[in-house]
């Protein structure tokens, strides 16, 4: 799903306009990045969790090159599923009975 997709879902479940929900979606988009950006938190109970986490700084080899490139420390956005999203996401694969093809004999 891209962003038109979900402007266009967001609108038709809440019934307002699509140039309202794009509107909408932009500033929670909006809010969400400020809120990261100044170290906070965003929590939103049954879907999940935004926050920044820092990353340490760390050695890579350069695949090119091979040499060893020093990644400096940064501070990433991270996204934790809540509980309502992990359950509405997960599929149960039922067990598979017998999987071998069974082959009948021809009689000649």
């Amino acid at each position: 799903m891209n962003k038109s997709e979900l402007v266009k879902s967001i609108a038709e479940k809440a019934e307002i306009t699509q140039k309202d929900a794009a509107k909408a979606l932009d500033a929670t988009v909006e809010a969400i990045q400020k809120a990261l950006a100044g170290g906070d938190k965003v929590q939103i109970i049954g879907f999940g969790s935004f926050e920044v986490r820092d990353r340490k700084e760390r050695k890579v080899i350069s695949p090119a090159t091979g040499e060893e490139i020093k990644v400096p420390a940064t501070k990433v956005p991270a996204f934790k599923p809540g509980k309502s999203l992990k359950e509405a996401v997960a599929v149960k694969i039922p067990a598979k009975a017998n999987t071998k093809k069974r082959t009948r004999k021809k009689n000649s």
